[in-house]
């Protein structure tokens, strides 16, 4: 270690420009090849092998056609407070009807055999009326065909279930209605297919809004792919609040590095030393998060890290918080020497060298400790440990080079010249040369740089050593008890994820969706699938286990239930479904008479059953030749027969129930599972819910083996150094603390675990451990320097609890612009991103001095009573 920064040392020092330049090289080339970037959307980077996920994609394989599968796109029809059984909006439901039924839609529907494109709430009024050539003059004549419809032999009780739940259908009266639009997906889940459905019902629902409304009557089409085309909000919500965060870290960065003024014409040079500081931590952090992205790109064209992703994204704040952290300590300690009297060269060196070694230390801990993430089974954690790990020592890198050899040549010509140059100013933002003779004894502004300790925020931090000195027992049993607190509120953590929330609450879709789970129960638009596979699925004890399936979705909860005269029928499509409808007939159309005659061949009872002797396989085969569109949507057969199975359902569920929709139905279908067959329930939401919760234990499991491996690699540093090893568990614990009461705060203040704050906890180990190690390295080195245990504590809390002071609150004041946010991910990023960075602080400043006390004071109390 010591070699390496000695290496550091010696190049910055005899080859600054060569540093600069090869740096600007590099940055130029990193930058190219950050361009090329592509993140990924999809879950696969998630959990590749999560069985809902794989089996989504064989239900796209076994069960949809070559090109395309089939959604629904729901339009809403309403008038608040009003009634839509009106003539008004029989004519606007017709209007609805021309359009879609119009040949520039025609691509982009998806039509079946006995069902059009199409299906609303007042279609029954709508037959009745064509059918008996009854003109619809008065808002009773709508009421009139609509209850003469729904009482009829042909009755679809489905009908019933497109009225909002505070309309009633016995008397024709609602505020609002359903008309349901089956539209074509493409088969496929990369990007390119999902702009494609974005872009199919994008276009049927600009064709459904033209459409002429009667005053105060609303069309609101909505689908989930719809809900992407208010992303743009979303993305230039983004560009403003990192903007404004972004100035907020250049202001904070030019008021801690400001210089104390001393003699005439210094306030310009501070003023150009504030700004050139500043500029050049921005522009290092810059550096380090291109050089991340860059070489990135080339291992992933190796085949090292799958892809970038929505996690990997996070990567750029935890840069930022260190590339401000060690810019400080690097400036601060630098200044700390030539305020004692060392030349630039000799000043630069000495920050190298003891600051490097905490940066050192804090860089293999911290990278150690994120590579830990590529024992995860999920590849998008695996991806984000290596890119942190690049990242982090990519950062410690160009702070001991970089930096001090820009700042080496900034400071190398007005100290020996006696003139302020702007050095590396000119470089970056071409300004003119601009030297100004200083009337001063040094060229330097030596007084101003010895007077850096004692501004107010370094000589606030040193009033804190007092609870080292007089209540180190106290601070830390208080500190214990919050750790234990958070603790419980990890166990307590909901795990929640909305897509929704990645949208302005007054986005369109989002108000869309309110209304559907408000007035409709979540609406039509949700569909879980339960996909049976197995070797041969043909026998009657598998097809009557269907039928008892299927008759029983009636009493699962979240499933979409119509009332007939003859009981509750659950809404779902399936090989029972399907053979019920082509033997028996139904709204759709009359029976098929070889299905009917096979169904009678084979014993097929009124409940759907078959004798055990039954030829299913005979029967099946029937289904199929007859009705290949139908049949084949819920039966596979492959090369040695029938192998999957599917059932389709219409559910309620929404992201917050799908986990227990989930169990409910494997627990309807168990009478499968049991006899070994293969079933699994899915859904986007399934998915997302499934994903969510083993990115969170799988993250929490990584943050507590980052913690055990970091410890691990302190107990080595300091046994190497000095064996003292336990000093390496004294540093870590105040950050274990720190994950912990962030798990506390997040609980406290109503955060769930999420795809976002999942990660971001990673903050308290990549932000908390070089916090502790500086603390800790320099208490070493003042511990050495005075003799009294207090006057080692003040020192350590002025000079580096100060500049650690400067770093959070640069990078909190920064992120927390963030919580402005009307997006809720960036509001929840911003607060966990406080709580880090803050309880990193708190626990540096406060907890670990008192450590280091009472480990001093046992110490030296054991050494000597021997």
């Amino acid at each position: 270690m010591k070699t390496v920064l000695r290496g550091f040392q010696f190049i910055v020092s005899r080859a600054p420009w060569a540093v600069v330049l090869v740096t600007l090289v590099l940055f130029g080339f990193f930058s190219y090849l950050s361009g090329q970037i592509v993140t990924g959307q999809g879950n696969e980077g998630l959990s590749p092998d999560n069985p809902e996920l794989l089996a989504s994609d064989r239900i796209s394989d076994l069960f949809g056609d070559d090109q395309t599968q089939e959604s629904v796109l729901q339009v809403i029809v309403r008038k608040e407070g009003g009634d839509v059984f009106t003539r008004e909006a029989f004519e606007l439901v017709s209007r609805i009807n021309s359009v879609l039924a119009s040949e520039a839609l025609s691509d982009n529907l998806s039509f079946l055999p006995g069902r059009g494109a199409a299906f609303s709430y007042l279609d029954p009024a709508i037959a009745m009326g064509a059918g008996t050539g009854v003109s619809v003059a008065t808002d009773q004549d709508v009421k009139d065909l609509y209850l003469a419809a729904m009482t009829g032999p042909d009755a679809n009780p489905q009908s019933a279930a497109l009225i909002s739940q505070n309309g009633d259908p016995s008397v024709a009266e609602a505020q609002a209605g359903l008309v349901l639009v089956f539209t074509r997906v493409p088969v496929g889940t990369d990007e390119e297919d999902l702009d494609q459905a974005i872009d199919n019902d994008l276009e049927v629902a600009n064709a459904l809004r033209a459409i002429s409304t009667p005053d105060g009557v609303e069309v609101i089409p909505f689908s989930f792919n719809l809900l992407f085309e208010d992303t743009g909000d979303a993305e230039s919500e983004i560009g403003r609040l990192f903007g404004m965060a972004a100035l907020i870290i250049l202001v904070i960065l030019c008021f801690v590095y400001w210089l104390k003024p001393a003699g005439r014409g210094a306030l310009v040079q501070s003023g150009r030393r504030t700004l050139a500081d500043t500029l050049l931590t921005l522009f290092t952090i810059s550096c380090a998060i291109v050089f991340m992205q860059g070489i990135g790109v080339l291992l992933e064209r190796v085949g090292i890290i799958a892809s970038f992703n929505n996690i990997t994204q996070i990567i750029p704040i935890l840069l930022i918080g260190l590339g401000v952290d060690y810019g400080i300590h690097i400036t601060s300690r630098y200044r700390e020497e030539v305020g004692r009297g060392q030349d630039v060269d000799g000043a630069i060196r000495t920050a190298i060298g003891t600051v490097g070694i905490a940066l050192a230390l804090a860089t293999l801990t911290t990278a150690i400790g994120f590579l830990t993430n590529v024992l995860s089974p999920v590849p998008a954690l695996v991806d984000f440990g290596v890119l942190a790990a690049i990242g982090i020592a990519v950062s410690f890198i160009l702070t001991l080079t970089f930096f001090p050899a820009a700042r080496t040549l900034m400071d190398r010509r007005t100290e020996r010249g006696g003139k302020l140059s702007w050095g590396l100013l000119r470089v970056l933002i071409l300004a003119r040369k601009v030297d100004r003779q200083l009337d001063s004894k040094s060229s330097l502004p030596v007084m101003g740089m010895k007077a850096s300790s004692d501004r107010l925020l370094p000589r606030l931090i040193a009033g804190t050593s007092v609870l080292a000195e007089k209540v180190p027992v106290l601070v830390v049993l208080v500190a214990m008890s919050l750790g234990g607190l958070g603790v419980w509120g990890l166990s307590q953590l909901e795990v929640r994820f909305s897509f929704t929330d990645f949208l302005p609450g007054d986005a369109p879709g989002v108000r869309a969706l309110e209304i559907l789970q408000e007035e409709f129960g979540g609406g039509l638009g949700e569909t879980t699938q339960v996909l049976i596979e197995g070797e041969d699925l043909s026998s009657p004890e598998v097809h009557n286990a269907l039928a008892s399936a299927g008759m029983g979705l009636a009493e699962v909860e979240n499933v979409v239930v119509f009332v007939t005269p003859l009981g509750d029928v659950p809404s779902a499509s399936s090989p029972i479904s399907v053979l019920n409808a082509l033997s028996n007939g139904g709204p759709r159309g009359p029976p098929n008479e070889s299905v009917a005659a096979a169904a009678r061949a084979a014993g097929l009872g009124m409940d759907m059953r078959v004798p055990p002797d039954a030829n299913v396989t005979a029967l099946w085969d029937t289904m199929l030749d007859a009705a290949p569109g139908q049949a084949g949507r819920v039966l596979h057969r492959g090369e040695s027969g029938y192998d999957a199975l599917l059932f389709e359902i219409s559910t309620q569920a929404a992201e917050a129930g799908a986990l227990q929709l989930r169990e409910d139905l494997l627990e309807n279908f168990s009478e499968l599972s049991d006899a070994g067959i293969s079933v699994i329930a899915t859904s986007t939401e399934i998915i997302t819910n499934l994903i969510i919760v083993e990115l969170a234990d799988s993250q929490t499991r990584s943050l507590l083996f980052t913690l055990v491996v970091a410890t691990l690699v302190m107990m080595a540093s300091f046994w190497v150094e000095n064996r003292r090893p336990f000093f390496g568990v004294i540093t870590m614990i105040p950050v274990a603390l720190v994950v912990f009461w962030t798990y506390g705060l997040m609980f406290a203040t109503g955060i769930p675990i999420g795809p976002v704050t999942a990660t971001l906890s990673a903050l308290s180990i990549g932000i908390g451990v070089p916090y502790t190690i500086h603390i800790a390295r320099r208490f070493g080195e003042d511990r050495e320097r005075f003799e009294h245990l207090n006057d080692a504590l003040r020192s350590t809390s002025r000079h580096t609890g100060g500049a650690l002071a400067g770093s959070a609150f640069t990078t909190m004041a920064g992120f927390g612009v963030l919580i402005t946010s009307r997006l809720t991910p960036f509001q929840q990023m911003g607060q966990v991103t406080v709580y880090a960075v803050g309880l990193s602080l708190v626990a540096a400043i406060l907890v670990l001095p008192s450590m280091l006390a009472l480990w001093e004071r046992w110490g030296r109390r054991r050494q000597a009573s021997s």
